[in-house]
């Protein structure tokens, strides 16, 4: 078994990770470096990347490689754990280099994909597959067949798997991105009985999810953020001022808690943003979306100004949802936070930021630069109504004890980030450079 670690070893984005058995090679994630993208978009805003620009910026995997190594031509399959951007965003721009290569997801993820195609007026000729959590499906290779089971999990978006590749040199587990939440405020808590199951059959290698791996605990369930979400809107229930709320646009269950909540101060809320109109119609089109009904999205720019001129008339009837808690340059908390709207900011009015700041330089300077300008407006900032989607030490912990691979690889994070999960191996009886592995991009592992 020979892994090929593409991406997402040395920052957090770009996760790509190839595994080679004899003559075939299955990917895991095509994802992109947003940090690099929200760079440029500082300098000149509403860019239309090709392919070569992302390589150029350094925004998507450096999988070249892999024709370096002779394995482009062997790819069998493409498989997306899950409709995050770092993990599924790359893929448009790559997919044509593996033409033969099934493209697998769970329907939310194959829903985003499909606009993100459509956004950037891509083609994809692929064949692709729609795979639902806890299933199980067979790739025809040339040198032996394969099974892969999809196992559902919990995360910080709709329909997340964990991915075991079933080879003749034994099972390939992929875990990127997880958290063990047992309380998840939309969907089911992780299949343990499963992960029990493959763990008693026997792990080879396991690439797991190490980004928050020196955080001694375990990542609170997403029910906590709801009550974090409540706890702030009652607190600010008696205002006359505009009330916006921002997060994360894939982050569904979050966003459900937003409206539950928004409905008892008896507000009209409106989705405004692109991103948000993308992810929230993909949880729609899989019947996942269970605020619906209670919702107006907006997409367009002029439709956008329009309606941001009737909410500055109206301005404590409404809650507005937007895009932008990371300060990305362009996003509609951006605009209006610069006076690029009809909306206007004063004093008084409310911004929830039901989210935490992406632990990479850029977003960190670029969501200090926002909230600066909007504590200048006398606006009261609400931050870190947020859990992460992200497992801590001690979710990771559980996982491999409950897995038992031979071999542990961390991955999502730089050197200082996965360091701290090989020290947890350690404490579990791996030996580093034999049994627990720090990899780097481009990299090629043989067990």
């Amino acid at each position: 078994m020979e892994i090929c670690t593409v991406g997402g070893y040395e920052q957090v984005g770009k996760n790509m990770t190839a595994v080679k058995i004899g003559e075939d090679v299955f990917i895991f994630d095509a994802g992109l470096y947003l940090p690099a993208i929200v760079e440029i978009q500082e300098q000149e805003k509403n860019i239309k990347f090709t392919e070569k620009d992302l390589r150029r910026i350094g925004a998507i995997p450096d999988d070249l490689i892999l024709d370096k190594l002779g394995w482009r031509e062997k790819v069998r399959a493409i498989i997306i754990g899950h409709a995050h951007l770092d993990h599924v965003g790359a893929l448009p721009f790559i997919a044509y280099r593996y033409p033969n290569a099934i493209i697998m997801a769970t329907p939310f993820t194959m829903h985003v994909f499909d606009s993100l195609t459509k956004d950037e007026n891509i083609t994809i000729k692929n064949p692709k597959k729609i795979i639902m959590p806890d299933s199980v499906h067979y790739i025809k290779g040339k040198s032996s067949n394969y099974k892969i089971e999809f196992i559902h999990t919990t995360h910080s978006t709709l329909q997340c798997v964990f991915a075991a590749l079933h080879t003749n040199e034994g099972i390939f587990f992929y875990a990127l991105d997880f958290k063990f939440d047992n309380f998840p405020v939309i969907g089911d808590p992780p299949r343990y009985k499963k992960l029990g199951e493959l763990g008693r059959k026997g792990i080879k290698a396991l690439v797991i999810d190490a980004l928050y791996s020196g955080t001694h605990r375990k990542t609170p369930s997403e029910r906590i953020a709801r009550y974090l979400v409540e706890e702030t809107f009652n607190s600010i229930k008696n205002t006359n001022g505009l009330i916006i709320a921002t997060t994360f646009s894939s982050h569904i269950a979050r966003l459900k808690s937003i409206v539950d909540f928004g409905k008892r101060l008896n507000r009209k809320i409106i989705f405004v943003g692109r991103s948000l109109e993308k992810y929230v119609s993909a949880a729609i089109k899989t019947n996942l979306c269970p605020f619906k009904k209670d919702i107006k999205m907006i997409k367009f720019r002029k439709q956008v100004n329009s309606f941001l001129s009737k909410i500055e008339r109206n301005r404590r009837e409404y809650l507005v949802v937007c895009t932008g808690h990371q300060g990305e340059p362009g996003s509609v908390l951006d605009r209006i936070s610069r006076d690029e709207t009809p909306l206007k900011l004063r004093e008084g009015d409310h911004v929830v930021f039901c989210s935490s700041v992406i632990p990479d330089p850029v977003n960190i300077n670029a969501r200090d630069k926002l909230d600066k300008r909007l504590r200048k407006k006398g606006v009261r900032l609400h931050t870190d109504i947020h859990v992460s989607g992200h497992g801590s030490r001690e979710d990771m912990r559980d996982l491999i004890k409950i897995l038992k691979p031979k071999h542990v690889i961390p991955a999502h994070g730089s050197l200082q980030q996965e360091a701290p999960l090989i020290e947890l191996a350690s404490e579990l009886g791996y030996k580093f450079g034999e049994t627990s592995h720090l990899s780097s991009n481009g990299k090629v592992l043989k067990i």
